[in-house]
């Protein structure tokens, strides 16, 4: 018999949390208030910081679908950047006002992020000078263009008039950059020799066609574009066609007195720089500075404190891993050969490459499409929170395409208005290997580059920041993740298709050797090709256009692979604590919850989830 003076286990388990509770609501829910307080005064903060910092970039603003500063183009000059970081340096002193202690789990994420943030940006200032603002990978030359092209939306008179604006504004631009380069030059910091052709033949294609050239017989991109958007506007009654050849008279003006002279001196530059040029290309370790310049590279693009001596080792550990898994492809095909033989034939063999013509580049795009389909019908067991924003294929536009080209992605808008776009660079066909056909699109289309930027882009209730930065270790890394997770969801059906799986891996693993190399161990351009070669089945040209991107972006080739390594080493650490209660699903949506956060941040949200769940399964085990 119990006593009804002494309650069951169960009942008094019952009464003390009952009790706990009241008192908590009778004596600290006003600490509630306070660290959810905390919290929603952090995140109006940041978003009052965040706004003041996209001020300081109009086409920062452009990226996300917006119109402010839409006649305006940003500040290039040195003392622009100076302003920016000493606003930077202010706002982290800002910081000190919030009580950390006193955040949600959530809220320290927000924090910690802004903090990095301002942090690695200041970290910078020592080499201000050092990054290779003019080359063929990412410069303004080329950004510029598709700001207007792509990024300018007309959809109305004012916006087709800040577009001119913003055409004539495109000069100021190039000559503040081509201003800085020269500084940089006289202090020691030379772009390599083949650069300076790259960006000549670039700029030289967005000059070349009507209106820069009389009598072209065909338009410039830039021109086509002014003209397909004017005609828009007068389609629909937005403009009369008086005011739309106004319009179109305007923007052929900025377009000669302004973006011509600019590119015309862009190209003198690179001409004459040339002719100047070393003949072998050098890596950072040869700059001022050089061997500091590098670490702090390395640490951005990794987001880790690791040297480029453990970095350099994880891939050669990684070369060896993958090499052992071809050969066990090559088993199963039954090639009668060596490894090297059998890269070689995939390398060069016709049958796995489209004709290379218009017919060959349609047929390439249509079956891009169809691996998308296909992906996108089974993400919903992989994935809870899926993207509204489509994705649609596009061959590179001609100004920036290159036989041999990295494909990429240029991402939609928060608002799902603008789609996701993935670029193929389909000049030479003999540069696009059939087999690495699907896992490209994995890694730029979904689950890689598109699923996780438009989410984020998309994602609502964290500050507003942590929609669009981005960590590249992070970033790269999860598209590497995709890549192998795309093998797990039953892809790659051809065993060659999973072959140019572990191509791709295989090209990230080398680029750990092969980015150390040349900044940290002084590799020149041939030994980089061929250490490519020896390993990759890919083309000499790509393995020459992969070599040329590593020297003038000392540091990002090596984020792939480590961000990759990190978030598997996070997942299998999940796996191994839940047990059964792990969820892919539930993974993928924490990992991806909060934007591109720097790799230790990631490690922290993943754990606190990790520990949330466990939690929750004790206290169901309890009950």
């Amino acid at each position: 018999m119990i006593s009804r003076l002494q309650p069951c286990v169960t009942c008094r388990r019952r009464y003390s949390v009952f009790i706990f509770f009241a008192l908590l609501f009778i004596c600290g829910f006003s600490i509630g208030q306070d660290i959810e307080g905390e919290t929603g005064k952090l995140n109006r903060w940041l978003d009052e910081q965040y706004e003041e910092e996209l001020g300081f970039s109009p086409i920062g603003l452009s990226k996300l679908g917006r119109k402010e500063l839409y006649d305006q183009i940003d500040d290039f000059s040195e003392d622009g950047q100076r302003k920016e970081l000493a606003w930077r340096e202010q706002n982290l002193e800002k910081m000190q006002q919030f009580d950390y202690d006193a955040l949600t789990s959530d809220g320290k994420i927000s924090y910690d992020f802004w903090k990095y943030r301002q942090e690695v940006a200041l970290a910078a200032r020592p080499f201000i000078n050092h990054w290779y603002r003019l080359q063929q990978m990412n410069g303004a030359h080329i950004e510029l263009p598709y700001l207007l092209i792509n990024l300018h939306r007309v959809d109305s008179e004012k916006d087709m008039v800040d577009l001119i604006s913003r055409t004539r504004e495109t000069g100021r631009a190039i000559r503040q950059l081509l201003k800085r380069t020269r500084q940089a030059e006289k202090q020691g910091i030379r772009l390599p020799y083949f650069a300076f052709e790259l960006v000549q033949q670039q700029a030289q294609g967005v000059i070349t066609g009507e209106p820069f050239e009389a009598d072209a017989g065909s338009d410039s991109a830039l021109w086509a574009n002014y003209k397909s958007k004017v005609e828009s506007l007068r389609e629909r009654a937005l403009v009369s066609q008086e005011r739309a050849q106004e319009l179109l008279d305007e923007a052929r003006a900025a377009l000669m007195s302004s973006v011509l002279p600019a590119y015309r001196d862009l190209i003198n530059w690179a001409e004459s720089s040339l002719i100047a040029a070393s003949t072998e290309a050098h890596g950072a370790y040869s700059l001022p500075d050089g061997k500091n310049y590098y670490k702090h590279m390395l640490g951005y693009f990794t987001t880790t404190d690791y040297t480029a001596e453990t970095v350099h080792q994880i891939g050669l550990d990684e070369v060896a891993r993958i090499r052992a898994e071809m050969d066990d492809i090559r088993d199963e095909v039954g090639f009668d050969g060596s490894l090297d033989q059998f890269l070689v034939y995939v390398r060069d063999d016709d049958r796995f490459f489209y004709s290379n013509d218009d017919a060959g580049r349609q047929a390439y795009i249509a079956a891009t499409e169809r691996v998308l389909d296909n992906m996108h019908e089974r993400l919903p067991s992989y994935f809870g929170v899926l993207p509204k924003a489509s994705l649609v294929v596009k061959r590179a536009e001609p100004y920036v395409e290159v036989a041999g080209g990295a494909a990429f992605y240029k991402n939609s808008t928060p608002d799902g208005s603008r789609p996701g776009v993935y670029y193929l660079h389909l000049v030479d066909m003999s540069t696009q290997n059939i087999t690495d056909l699907e896992t490209t699109a994995y890694h730029e289309g979904v689950p890689g580059h598109h699923l996780q930027v438009a989410l984020a882009l998309e994602r609502k209730g964290v500050p507003t920041f942590q929609t669009s930065a981005w960590y590249s270790a992070y970033g790269e890394g999860w598209a590497l993740y995709a890549e192998r997770l795309a093998k797990e969801m039953g892809f790659f059906a051809s065993p060659f298709n999973d072959f140019g799986r572990l191509v791709m891996e295989m090209l990230r693993a080398v680029r750990l050797v092969v980015d150390t190399g040349i900044h940290a161990k002084g590799w020149t351009e041939e030994q980089a090709v061929s250490y490519m070669l020896e390993n990759t089945s890919i083309s000499e040209a790509t393995a020459r256009s992969e070599t040329r991107r590593y020297f003038v972006w000392p540091g990002q080739a090596t984020s792939y692979k480590i961000g990759m390594l990190r978030i598997l080493q996070l997942r299998e650490q999940a796996e191994n604590a839940l047990g059964e209660r792990f969820d892919i699903r539930e993974f993928h949506d924490v990992a991806l919850g909060s934007g591109a956060l720097p790799l230790p941040i990631l490690e922290n949200r993943i754990n606190g989830w990790i520990e949330s769940e466990s939690t929750a399964a004790m206290d169901s085990w309890r009950d």
